[in-house]
């Protein structure tokens, strides 16, 4: 992965007990975005990043590293945190599966 921090590698991990993606900076947790399962469905409800790490465009590998995952496991996507919502309108993730079913005024 390319290191975008200044003073470490970032690493983004999957955490299926807690049910989030974290993304790691020099082996700490600057942030994560918060799934829900049902079957082979990811609900991504919350997206949250450590103020002290804002800025270095943590948020969007963070997502986008979480959502190509999501893909390769051939997992659908239903974006309901409103981080996810824009990332997924604004970036291409190549196959995919996301249900907008939870959208308002869809």
């Amino acid at each position: 992965m390319t290191d975008t921090s200044k003073s470490g590698e970032v690493r983004v991990v999957r955490d299926d007990d807690a049910r989030q993606y974290r993304i790691e900076v020099g082996g700490k947790t600057a942030g994560f975005t918060a799934f829900r399962r049902d079957g082979d469905r990811l609900r991504f409800v919350h997206t949250e990043l450590d103020p002290a790490y804002a800025g270095r465009g943590l948020g969007k590998v963070l997502v986008g590293e979480a959502m190509a995952d999501v893909a390769k496991r051939g997992e659908t996507a239903v974006p309901v945190c409103p981080y996810v919502v824009k990332y997924l309108h604004t970036t291409e993730v190549p196959g995919l599966a996301i249900d907008w079913s939870e959208q308002p005024g869809t």
